[in-house]
């Protein structure tokens, strides 16, 4: 192995100077992570003289930690650098505003307004407009005239308003997202050693040269070298993309690195490399995750070689597959976008069709009547001199057009989507639920059946041994110290307080009074209480044996579900303590202690006898029972790799029964989940009897029901062929009685969740949640449509796999994101409910205007108000509607039930017919019952007419009270209910009445308006009120009896997307109408491309390192794996889906995939 140093480069000498202090440098420890299992070692043992040396050159003791100076730790971070990747810049607002001008119709409005900006400067000779055959303007026509430049200059300046409010919208949502961003990675901490206390420290704050405690369940925050491991096992996938857990040891592979997740064991490790010079930051660098460092490097290198190191790729193999693997996991189907975005863009696609066509008829009819009128009919020949006149008609019939275009698209949509779903996010920060995928929130709502974790979740996860069986005598209340025989006594001590994590522990209580706090695994500190209740001390135990002194230790997983310490006997040879689920134990058990303490035998029969008569008691009573066993070696060293062989004949000392409380609130939350239509269902670890008795107590199952409770063993031999593969259709036939799932394995509930994700059973698609804290609930967790990770309980693993964190590990809190996902729907539906109405009516009004009069009644300015800032204001106004109880009453809306129901398209055309009657009333009629000028066929430039003026202000209060109408979507008569618990909702409207009083009376040219009496004021309202009367003949109308009305916004349909989703990265169903080759440029005019942009920017990053994403910006790529398949599963947004669809890729393209969670 050659010495980095020696090759160290010139420009890093000036560094080295500064680094002389710490016995190596940035550069050397780089390198020797970059090592691999033996060359790591030698390296290690050849140039550092092994790992304590290593500590020593790093200024650290391996057993005390670094003192935690702060003048220490500040140069540590300026020599090794801080543990941060800097995250990418956000963009800033400017470029936001850009992005918001390239939006097709804004462009096309644009155009329109310096073309008519342009030709009113334009002023021919008034003879000549005789010959042109236009109307003579009279003098005071001519100070209007002037005036011509006016609504040019009117639409840029409405165009400018909405690209800034997009812009600012834009700009807030990533602040926000950054925000939330923040939090999770200030919430991620890790246990370090200081001053020889342990002490869970930021990530940000780890140094080099720190120890850091490590165990099962960690995502590791920086490089480092083991120290001290007990049976170590890490999922490197996220690097090497290897599914295989690697195991780590000091002589083997010593090398730990950030980004990489404990699947078993525990250990400590000394921190070599924090931030960009870890393995993930070296990764990032490589990715161009920070483009702008990159080109300063780029430059850098240029003069100074040392720097450039930065970007080159690793020495390693690694480096090579990295990038060949970034290459592959881009070609990965992405998965189907959330329900709600599908119904979403398919609607917009509809809508945005009609609109175009609708202006297309509108422009050329205006033309073709122009031309017909003036060449045809009254034979004028084409003067040159007249051509800028007529040009000017065709522009202000283009502007006409694009108005009809404006008005047709629902620009206020996906503003009110990401207006709700921020809304929702922030407030559901207050009910417990961290959202880490926006779309989660909506799903939720959707959800028909929530797969729970018991403990924790459904218990308080406090837990306390309430019974015992020590010596023959089974004691119901826990017996005191001196009842016991000091051996036993003695052993059951020791094989509680050795072979337990040294992490968990019971701390004094925070308040005088309160229960003592339990920090770590909560059963090892039942078992731990259970020795402080002996009146033992747990602490002088562990003293007398610390950690290094373990001589072998088999950590708990979940398929051992249990776990054994090894220690050397004073007088030579070996004993293990072994603890675990009692029917496991008990099973390796051939001799028991008896009253005296004296070892006798235990045959199969006194087992039986003893489940009958003391597990199963305690079971039925909702504990958890635990067995505490040893063995001893005396004749030499046994094979300790031959597990089977190890753990067999123990002697069983005691069994304990546990106690996890239900928590109190938890029987009213399944009761309202099952009002509402959410199916729950218990999966859990647990002995059968226990999860059925603590089920019952929650009301997962009630007496006398026709439900199943099955154990795991039970469930596979149901669900399995011959083959031991799983077939849907006998999973069918027992899913949906199945209530409880007991002594699973995370396999089983994987199987479980996708089962019924992927049914075909029941009318509708199964929208599945799942709740999950440890390790291996990942696979699971990515399947399930929405992921809970528990807060306190998850590992690092669980909550890197999930969607939404429950902060309080609280099952009410889920049914709290149930109630915020069917607002979010609820609050979206009232929006287009509103804004639908507008646009029929609008697109109507402008269409038939134009074609029978030659001018729309509603003026493109007026229809810019109308529609932009009417809509952004009535989106803000109905997307944030608070939640209420009434929500959970109903049953979930399912994958394909349309977005517009025939309540909401009775309500939509209902209402358009009351106001298109009472708006061409007016038009053609209007000026004879207010006995005023009529302002229909007025020449170009002509002043705005008090006809026209009554027209638009009765038009915008129609909408205002419409507005309130529109706060109930199923059919309710009282459209005030709640209305002043939503003070947003009272400012708006009252807000815009006022602005719209300003426009009418002061607006004058720009928005063609002009001042009205107080009469017409007053029946301007009494027309808009009568929209509220009209609200209620409505509702009286049976939705059933109107059987012609047709649903919009349906889901997808399987065949659609297996179809058309070959070669796609992600199902987008306005592409996949495209690619039907109609209307290729519409995806401009489609402005819920910019919705899904900016929820993307939420929900997905494009990095295909889902695990080093969450030390940078948290973006996760959102592919869901079936773990050791090569089958991609699209996520089906109907009822009839059938199984997974093979992903467009061909298997070796998901080579790295095979059995991993990607997070």
């Amino acid at each position: 192995m050659t010495n980095p140093t020696e090759h160290a480069l010139p420009a890093n000498s000036m560094v080295e100077s500064r680094e002389g202090d710490f016995g190596c440098t940035v550069m050397d420890l780089r390198k020797l992570m970059e090592l691999r299992s033996t060359d790591g070692v030698d390296q290690i043992n050849v140039h550092y003289g092994g790992v304590m040396n290593l500590c020593s050159r790093l200024k650290t003791n391996p057993v005390e930690g670094l003192s935690g100076n702060p003048a220490d730790l500040e140069k540590r971070k300026q020599v090794f650098g801080q543990n941060l990747i800097p995250p990418k810049k956000p963009k800033t607002f400017l470029e936001l505003v850009w992005e918001a001008l390239q939006d097709v119709t804004l462009i096309i409005l644009e155009i329109a307004a310096i073309i008519s900006l342009v030709l009113s400067f334009y002023r021919p000779p008034g003879e000549e407009n005789k010959q042109c055959g236009l109307p003579v303007s009279s003098p005071e026509d001519e100070g209007e005239a002037e005036a011509g430049w006016i609504e040019g200059a009117a639409i840029l300046f409405s165009v400018i308003i909405v690209v800034l409010v997009t812009a600012f919208n834009d700009w807030s949502k990533e602040k926000q997202f950054r925000g939330l961003q923040n939090r999770i990675e200030k919430e991620q901490k890790f246990a370090v050693i200081r001053n020889g206390h342990i002490i869970q420290l930021p990530v940000a704050e780890i140094v080099v040269g720190d120890i850091a405690q490590i165990k099962y369940g960690d995502l590791l925050p920086a490089d480092g070298i083991l120290i001290q491991g007990n049976d170590l096992k890490i999922d490197e996938s996220s690097l090497t993309g290897e599914s295989d857990h690697v195991k780590k040891s000091l002589e083997r592979d010593p090398m730990l690195l950030s980004g990489t997740h404990v699947m078993e064991g525990s250990g400590r490790m000394v921190v070599t490399a924090v931030g960009i010079n870890s393995q993930t930051g070296i990764i990032f660098t490589l990715l161009g995750a920070n483009e702008g460092e990159e080109e300063e490097k780029k430059k850098k290198a240029k003069t100074q070689d040392g720097v450039a190191l930065e970007i080159q790729p690793l020495n390693s193999q690694e480096g090579i597959d990295n990038e060949e693997k970034e290459k592959k996991a881009a070609k990965l189907p992405k998965k189907e976008k959330s329900v709600l975005q599908g119904k979403l863009t398919r609607l917009a696609v509809q809508i945005g069709k009609a609109g175009l066509i609708m202006s297309a008829i509108t422009v050329l009819i205006l033309i073709l009547y122009f031309v017909i009128d003036n060449f045809v009919i009254h034979r004028r020949p084409w003067l040159s001199e007249c051509t800028p006149i007529y040009i000017q008609y065709f522009v202000k019939f283009f502007i006409i057009g694009i108005t009809v275009l404006v008005v047709a698209v629902p620009e206020g949509l996906p503003l009110a989507v990401t207006i709700s779903l921020a809304y929702s996010v922030k407030k559901m920060m207050k009910d417990n639920n961290l959202v880490r995928h926006l779309d989660a929130c909506e799903t939720m709502g959707n959800a028909t059946a929530i797969c729970s974790d018991k403990t924790g979740t459904l218990t308080m996860n406090r837990m306390t041994v309430v019974q015992a069986y020590i010596g023959d005598t089974h004691y119901h209340q826990l017996p005191s110290p001196d009842v016991l025989v000091p051996k036993v006594l003695d052993l059951i001590v020791n094989g509680i307080s050795i072979n337990s994590a040294y992490t968990s522990k019971i701390m004094p209580p925070e308040k005088e009074g309160g229960l003592p706090r339990q920090v770590g695994n909560k059963t090892e500190c039942a078992l731990l209480g259970f020795v402080t209740d002996l009146k033992q001390d747990y602490h002088a135990v562990r003293n007398e044996v610390p950690e290094e002194k373990l001589y072998k230790v088999y950590t708990f997983n979940s398929v051992r579900k249990s776990m054994s310490t090894v220690i050397e006997k004073p007088s030579g040879g070996y004993r293990m303590y072994s603890k675990g689920a009692s029917e496991i134990i008990l099973r390796k058990c051939n001799r028991i202690l008896d009253k005296r303490g004296e070892v006798v035998p235990f045959k199969n029969k006194d087992r039986d006898e003893m489940v009958r008569t003391v597990i199963e008691p305690m079971a039925s009573e909702g504990l958890r029972t635990i067995c505490i066993a040893y063995r001893d070696f005396n004749d030499g060293e046994p094979p300790w790799d031959n597990e089977s062989e190890i753990l067999t004949e123990l002697t069983c000392i005691a069994v304990v029964g546990i106690e996890d409380p239900v928590r109190p609130e938890v029987p009213e939350a399944i009761a309202k989940c099952k009002r509402a239509g959410i199916t729950v269902r218990m999966v859990t670890g647990d002995n059968i009897n226990t999860a059925r008795a603590i089920a019952t107590k929650c009301g997962i199952v009630t007496p006398g029901d026709d439900f199943l409770c099955l154990e795991g063993k039970e469930f596979n031999r149901l669900i399995r062929n011959e083959k031991g593969e799983v077939e849907q259709e006998k999973l069918d036939k027992i899913w949906p009685k199945l209530r409880v799932l007991a002594r699973s394995s995370p396999t089983d509930k994987h199987t479980l969740v996708k089962g019924i994700i992927d049914s075909t059973v029941g009318e509708q698609r199964q929208v599945v949640a799942v709740t999950g804290d440890g390790t291996n609930d990942g696979p699971a967790l990515k399947k399930a449509d929405v992921g809970f990770a528990m807060g306190i309980a998850g590992t690092d693993v669980a909550k890197e796999a999930s969607d939404i964190i429950l902060t309080d590990d609280n099952f009410t809190s889920i049914v709290k994101a149930v109630m915020w996902g069917r607002n979010v729907y609820d609050s979206i539906s009232k929006f287009l409910q509103f804004q639908l109405t507008v646009n029929v009516v609008a697109v109507i009004v402008a269409f038939t205007g134009a074609c029978i009069t030659q001018d729309s009644p509603l003026k493109a300015v007026q229809m810019l108000w109308v529609n932009l800032i009417m809509d952004t204001f009535a989106s803000l106004a109905l997307a944030t509607e608070p939640p209420t109880e009434s929500l959970l009453k109903r049953r979930p809306y399912g994958r394909n039930k349309p977005l517009i129901s025939r309540t909401m398209m009775k309500n939509i055309l209902g209402h358009a017919v009351y106001q298109l009657t009472v708006i061409f009333f007016l038009v053609f009629a209007g000026e004879k019952f207010f006995d005023i000028d009529s302002g229909r066929k007025a020449p170009l430039h002509s002043p705005p007419s008090q006809h026209y003026t009554i027209i638009f202000n009765t038009f915008v209060l129609m909408q205002l009270f419409n507005e309130i109408n529109s706060r109930k979507i199923h059919g309710e008569r009282n459209v005030f209910a709640g209305i002043f618990r939503n003070l947003i909702f009272c400012s708006v409207v009252l807000g815009t009445f006022i602005s719209q009083i300003i426009i009418v009376e002061f607006g004058g040219k720009p928005f063609s308006c002009t001042k009205l009496t107080l009469s017409q004021w007053f029946w301007c309202l009494f027309i808009g009120i009568g929209e509220l009367l009209w609200g209620q003949v409505i509702s009286t109308i049976p939705t059933q009896s109107l059987k012609f009305l047709k649903e919009a916004g349906h889901g997808t349909t399987k065949e659609e997307i297996t179809k058309d989703a070959e070669g796609l990265d992600e199902i987008d169903h306005a592409e996949m109408e495209l690619r039907r080759g109609q209307i290729l440029w519409f995806r401009g005019l489609n402005r819920i491309q910019t919705q899904i942009d900016v929820i993307n920017t939420f929900q997905t990053g494009a990095s295909f390192k889902g695990v080093l994403k969450r030390q940078t910006m948290g973006q996760h790529l959102d592919v869901k794996h079936v773990p050791s398949s090569s089958y991609v599963t699209v996520a089906p947004v109907t009822s009839p889906p059938t199984t997974s669809v093979p992903a467009a890729v061909s298997s070796p393209t998901l080579g790295n995939q095979s059995g991993e969670s990607v997070p």
